[in-house]
This record gives C-alpha cells, sequence and structure tokens, in this order.
C-alpha cells in the first residue's frame, strides 16, 4: 500500500515529467557530444517555468550546424531549433570557460523562448501590456503603435528591439539567468512572473532607491537617489500659456511629492517643497540651439529630465512669468511607486525624438502615465495638447478633487498653484511709481525699457522705492539674459562662424558635457550592465558625473563670459546695463539703510 505522502510525491514527478518539453537529436552525434548535448537540455529545460514548459507540446528537434551566419547563434524553424556547433564545443568546456558556456545556454533557452511565444499560451510579443513595457508605444495621433522603439539605451542586447518577438526571447533569457533581471528591468520581471505564476527570486539584493542626474549647471545636485517609498503623491504639473508658439497649449510635467528624511509620508509632505522631484520631457537643445522646423519634424532629443521643483517654479514663474498648477492624481500607494519607476527606467533607457505636433510634453507625460498604470491605460486619456490632458485627466476621475482646498490662499500655501511673479512685480511698479512719479503704464512696460532709461530712478529712489525697483531690475536682468540666449540659439542654427573660432571648441565641449547630463546612459557607457544601475554602476556615476559637476558649473560661467563678446552691440549693452543697474541698487539699499541707522 502506498502511502499519502508518498503517493503525491509520485503524482508531482510525473507531472512535472509530463510538464518537461521532448527533444530529437539528430543522427550521427558521437558519444561526448551526445552526452553534452542532453546535460544543455538539462540544464536548460529546468529553468523553464512549469506553463512555458507545458506549452511545449510537441517534440523538438535540435541541430548542430556549421551553416548559419557567424553573428546568429540560433534559428527556430516549426518544431525544430538549429544552433551553431561552435556553442556545443563552449558547452563542453563550461568547467574551464564558464562565461563561454552561458551562451549555448542562452542560445538555447532564447530559442524555446521563440516556440513558446509561437503558442497559444504565449502570445506575449503580441500582448499590449508587455508592448507598453517594452517601448512599442501608443501613438498620440493614430491608431496602433509606433514602429520604433526608442528605448536603446542600458540595453542587454540592442537585438531586442529589431521586433517584439525578439524582444521577449532576449529578455526571457535574461529572465532566467541573469540573478539581477529584477532589480534592473523590475517591471519585466513582475511582468514575467505574473504570466507564469510564480515568483523567481532575486531583487533582494537591489541597490535601493532610484538614480536619477541632474544637470548641475542650473545648482542642482548631480546625482539624485530617490526612495519610491517615499513618494506620497504624484501630481500633473501644468505650466500655463507662454508668448512663443511651442508653449501656447502649456507644458506638461509630473511632479513627485516626495517626504522629507523622517517624515511620514502623508498630506504633510506637500510642505516638503525642496525634496519634490519634476519629471519634464524636453527637447535637448541645451540653450544653443533651436529651430522651429527641426521641432515639427523630429531633429531634437526627448528626454526626461528630472529637476528639482525650486527650479522649475523659478524658471516658469520669475522669468517666463507663466503660472504653474498642480493637479494631484488619484492613484494607490503601488500606483505611485510604479510611475517613479517607471520614469527611472525612461530616464535611463529612452531617447526618443521631439515632434511639436506628434511626440511633445503632453503626448510623453500621458505615455508615461499609461505605460506605468494599466488601469490609465485603459482610459482615453490621449491627447496632443497639455491643457487637454488637464482636462481629461479630470473629466475621467484620475484627479484628486478632495485633495485641493476650496481656498485659494491655501492652494498656494499647499504648493497646489504657483503663481507667475508679473503679480509681485506689479505690486513692487506701484510701490516704486508712487514714490517716484514713473511714467510706464505698468511693471512689463517698465522692465522692458533700456537699462539707461530705467538707472535715473535708481538714483532718486528712497528706502522703499530702492527695494521695489531692486526686484524689479533683477527681473529685467533675467528677460535680458533670456533674449541673450535666443539671440546666441540663432547665431549657433547654422555653422559656427569663423568669427566664432575662439570659443568652438569650448561651445562643443559644453554641448557635449550638457549631453551627458541629459542622457545618463552616456555616463556608462563601455561598463558591463543594462536596465536600472545597480551598485558598481553607480560607484562610476560618482566617480564621473559627481566629479564633473563643478567642472559644468565653473565651464558654464566662463563660456558665459566668452560668448558675451558675439552678441551684437545693443544686446551685449542692455545686458551689461542690467547688471549694472542691480549692482548699483544694492550699493543704493547699503547706502540708505547706513544713512538710516
Amino acid at each position: 500500500m502506498i502511502r499519502p505522502l508518498a503517493l503525491a510525491a509520485l503524482l508531482l514527478a510525473s507531472a512535472a515529467a509530463s510538464a518537461a518539453p521532448r527533444f530529437e537529436l539528430p543522427p550521427g552525434l558521437d558519444h561526448a557530444d551526445a552526452a553534452a548535448t542532453r546535460e544543455l537540455l538539462d540544464a536548460a529545460t529546468a529553468r523553464l517555468p512549469r506553463p512555458w514548459a507545458s506549452a511545449l507540446e510537441r517534440p523538438i528537434t535540435l541541430e548542430w550546424r556549421d551553416d548559419l551566419p557567424q553573428q546568429v547563434h540560433g534559428r527556430a524553424r516549426h518544431w525544430r531549433i538549429l544552433l551553431q556547433r561552435r556553442l556545443l564545443e563552449d558547452w563542453k568546456r563550461r568547467a574551464q570557460e564558464p562565461a563561454a558556456a552561458r551562451a549555448a545556454l542562452a542560445a538555447l533557452l532564447h530559442e524555446l523562448a521563440h516556440l513558446y511565444d509561437r503558442t497559444a499560451a504565449g502570445g506575449l510579443s503580441r500582448d499590449p501590456r508587455l508592448l507598453d513595457l517594452a517601448g512599442w508605444q501608443r501613438s498620440a495621433l493614430h491608431p496602433g503603435r509606433r514602429g520604433r522603439n526608442d528605448f536603446r539605451d542600458r540595453s542587454p542586447d540592442p537585438y531586442e528591439l529589431a521586433s517584439p518577438r525578439e524582444y521577449v526571447a532576449v529578455n526571457l533569457e535574461h529572465y532566467l539567468l541573469d540573478p539581477d533581471y529584477a532589480c534592473r528591468r523590475p517591471a519585466l520581471a513582475e511582468y514575467f512572473d505574473h504570466r507564469f505564476g510564480e515568483e523567481r527570486g532575486g531583487g533582494s539584493d537591489c541597490a535601493h532607491g532610484l538614480a536619477f542626474v541632474q544637470d548641475p549647471a542650473a545648482g542642482a545636485e548631480p546625482l539624485r537617489l530617490l526612495a519610491p517609498e517615499r513618494v506620497y503623491a504624484v501630481d500633473y504639473l501644468l505650466a500655463g500659456d507662454g508668448d512663443g508658439l511651442a508653449s501656447r497649449w502649456g507644458h506638461a510635467m509630473l511632479r513627485l511629492v516626495v517626504c522629507a528624511p523622517g517624515r511620514e509620508p502623508g498630506p504633510d509632505c506637500r510642505l516638503d517643497l525642496q525634496h519634490h522631484l519634476v519629471l519634464s520631457f524636453r527637447a535637448f537643445v541645451d540653450d544653443l540651439q533651436i529651430s522651429s522646423w527641426r521641432g515639427l519634424t523630429g531633429g531634437y532629443p526627448s528626454r526626461l529630465f528630472a529637476l528639482p521643483l525650486e527650479q522649475v517654479v523659478d524658471e516658469y514663474t520669475r522669468v517666463e512669468l507663466r503660472d504653474l498648477h498642480a493637479i494631484p492624481l488619484a492613484l494607490s500607494p503601488q500606483e505611485v511607486q510604479a510611475v517613479a519607476t517607471r520614469a527611472a527606467q525612461l530616464h535611463w533607457s529612452y531617447d526618443g525624438r521631439y515632434l511639436f505636433l506628434g511626440n511633445n510634453c503632453a503626448v510623453e507625460t500621458w505615455k508615461l502615465l499609461h505605460d506605468a498604470v494599466p488601469r490609465l491605460a485603459a482610459l482615453p486619456l490621449r491627447t496632443v495638447f497639455p491643457n487637454g490632458l488637464a482636462r481629461r485627466l479630470r473629466r475621467h476621475g484620475v484627479v484628486d478633487v478632495p485633495a485641493v482646498p476650496a481656498d485659494p490662499v491655501e492652494q498656494v500655501r499647499l504648493g497646489f498653484r504657483f503663481e507667475a511673479a508679473s503679480t509681485h512685480y506689479q505690486a513692487m511698479y506701484a510701490v516704486a511709481r508712487d514714490e517716484l512719479g514713473l511714467q510706464a503704464r505698468d511693471a512689463r512696460e517698465w522692465i522692458a525699457l533700456p537699462p539707461a532709461r530705467r538707472r535715473p530712478a535708481l538714483e532718486q529712489a528712497g528706502l522703499k522705492g530702492a527695494a521695489a525697483l531692486l526686484v524689479l531690475e533683477s527681473a529685467a536682468l533675467r528677460r535680458e539674459e533670456a533674449l541673450a540666449r535666443d539671440q546666441l540659439k540663432r547665431r549657433w542654427l547654422g555653422r559656427i562662424a569663423a568669427a566664432d573660432a575662439g570659443v568652438a571648441g569650448d561651445v562643443r565641449l559644453f554641448l557635449e558635457v550638457g549631453d551627458a547630463f541629459s542622457r545618463p546612459a552616456a555616463w556608462l557607457q563601455g561598463v558591463d550592465g543594462y536596465g536600472l544601475p545597480q551598485r558598481e554602476e553607480r560607484g562610476r556615476l560618482e566617480a564621473t558625473a559627481v566629479t564633473l559637476a563643478e567642472g559644468r558649473r565653473t565651464d558654464a560661467r566662463a563660456l558665459e563670459a566668452k560668448i558675451r563678446a558675439l552678441l551684437p552691440a545693443a544686446r551685449r549693452e542692455a545686458l551689461d546695463g542690467a547688471e549694472a543697474n542691480v549692482a548699483r541698487l544694492g550699493e543704493r539699499l547699503r547706502e540708505l539703510a547706513g544713512a538710516g541707522s
């Protein structure tokens, strides 16, 4: 009589045996080759998840070939697998050369993945969810998906980008063989675990947090490590309409509400503005090249910039004089972490093309939400307009309406709204106008006057008026700097002129370093690894990006001084005059304060 436990063991053994694929070896193999082939097949089948193994229900013929192209390790034809014969020799030397033997095992798993993908139980390469994660993203203007995959950086094998079928095969071989796959591609590892109904382990020794590289030229820390569990919420951050063509419908971004160290995640994290991170898709032009036509035709790279909230607020409210509205999204804690993780993947892998009409900031932001959160992928949120995306998020219940206070003052206090500085500037101008009898209609008109026209008022102002004028002169200086940058952009549209030869090398170097900070994978070229950087790669980042950060800031200041000489005389005079006005007002305030004491 068979005992129950023994019977259960027999049944399990029988089920496992029936789930194993059946292989047929070609005739003519000698004893050593046949034995090595069986050992390779056993090693591969031992790694197959049960649903995968069960789906391979027909016998599979394995052939060793000498006639495959040099760069091709294997091919799957119907229920036949053809492998390069040299892989068998590598496998037989696995005790002496483990890395070479791994290639044979990876090639066999790769071709078995193709066979599985073609079965009714497989079909991974046709699954919309996998296509979202892989980078064959939904089109914003037309039905279907884009034919090109722009997740080209930090790839384990560029061959994965050839087609969704190859993507599945490449990633399944790494999923089965790489112990840190779940650390490097966590969303895909979770997807495969779910499809196969099992936890393969891994991920327990991942480098903690998500790494983001920030451009130190604007004062940001070069390497930001973000703990996903410290992200309390995700806001859709909408910049108000601007004056230019590209900003007429606003600018779409996402804000990660990151809690300060020691604070329990909750609503009070909204007060920790200095820790919040903004995710902004922008065309990389580094302030030295711009072209409306290239923006229309995809001539600029589109990349995901990670920016401190304070920098973004200053850029939009004080320089561009545009409001910022933070629209909180109704996401679960797991969905919030999924958005942060997807953003990190994009930051390290994505190098797209900016298209004003088809792949702009609104489209890129929509795709990030669509791909990170399956629930949102089912909603009709697709649009090419930033303000249109805000309306659709509200219409389809994605906005956490109760989180926003009705009182406008509270909205500002809690960081749901950042007002353009134009209102503040107008209040300052009213103070100076009442004291000095200024004739300009408003602050905007005053700031637009030539610096020399504003200078007499500076010398006549009292303490209160001088303080108000200092705010306005600082705004005027920002305006002159923006106009100077725009002039330089136009100068660099074509070839660098002969007169620019003295700074041409400096400009190119500055752009190369700026390109690296906008494309973080550039810092890890030649370093083993793919996907999200782990400990060794982060050490490399510390040794390169962080070390170069201060040089980046210094180079920015030095280059600014050099290229100022290339400005037209009138623009250079206005910029110099605005700087002189700010300096004079500082002196004037000190004089008045000293006289008053």
